[in-house]
């Protein structure tokens, strides 16, 4: 799981205080804080308020309702890492070449 840059500077209970300060934690999250909860110094679980995770399974629902665009689609797909000529290596290049690519005729007419 990867920590973005507002996730980083938000403060985070360790599991140890959260469970004997439960009702601060639950507060809080009611009152629209998101509280994030560490587990051995990672970032574990995230306790929202039942109207924020509402509104959270809404968004989502309304995005996967609705069909992305051809452009969406391509801009979505993962991206493979570029390799520069120095990381390029003679077993990528004879992979490149075992591929059976034929070219297919195409009528212009």
């Amino acid at each position: 799981m990867q920590t973005t840059p507002s996730q980083a500077a938000m403060p985070a209970w360790r599991l140890q205080d959260a469970k004997s300060q439960f009702s601060a934690l639950v507060d809080k999250a009611m009152r629209g804080v998101p509280q994030h909860v560490t587990r051995r110094g990672k970032q574990a679980v995230v306790v929202l308020s039942e109207l924020d995770f509402e509104a959270l399974q809404r968004s989502a629902a309304s995005r996967a309702d609705k069909p992305a665009s051809f452009v969406e689609h391509l801009l979505a797909m993962p991206k493979m890492p570029v390799k520069t000529r120095s990381e390029a290596s003679v077993s990528d290049a004879a992979e490149g070449a075992n591929l059976d690519l034929q070219p297919r005729a195409i009528d212009f007419s």
